[in-house]
């Protein structure tokens, strides 16, 4: 049996998530990003990276926003920006995509229970989390 304590800290964590991804998804309907994907990018991380993401979000993620002139004195976002700054933010697109695959796969195998047995359970897994997890690194890798 799972704890009271890690299911509300699992709770309370995924609520921060939300916050910060909420948070930044409004600001960057103020100030969207020269990129367009980083739109989607900056909120999808916040789910999971958290006040983190929300922290490298306003002290970097606004240099990169169309009107960053106005907002902050280095209009030109790379010399703001400290290489593993940036390395992090390339990095990114890869966790949004793949949590973005996640996301898809867990609705479409609770919306479609008989997903679970195409992907190998009761014939190759015992449990069907295991076939879920076939389908989440499809769709996770596929993003």
């Amino acid at each position: 049996m799972i704890p009271i304590w890690l299911r509300d800290m699992a709770l309370a964590s995924l609520a921060v998530g939300l916050v910060c991804a909420i948070v930044i998804a409004i600001d960057l309907i103020r100030h969207p990003q020269r990129m367009w994907i980083m739109n989607v990018v900056w909120p999808v991380n916040g789910l999971f990276g958290t006040v983190l993401t929300l922290w490298m979000y306003y002290q970097f993620g606004r240099l990169a926003a169309r009107d960053a002139a106005e907002i902050n004195e280095h209009s030109d976002s790379k010399k703001g920006t400290p290489f593993p700054v940036m390395v992090a933010k390339g990095a990114m697109h890869c966790g949004a995509g793949c949590t973005l695959g996640d996301i898809i796969a867990e609705t479409i195998a609770l919306a479609f229970p008989v997903i679970a047995i195409w992907a190998g359970w009761k014939s190759l897994f015992s449990e069907k989390m295991f076939a879920i997890w076939v389908v989440d690194y499809l769709f996770a890798s596929g993003a």
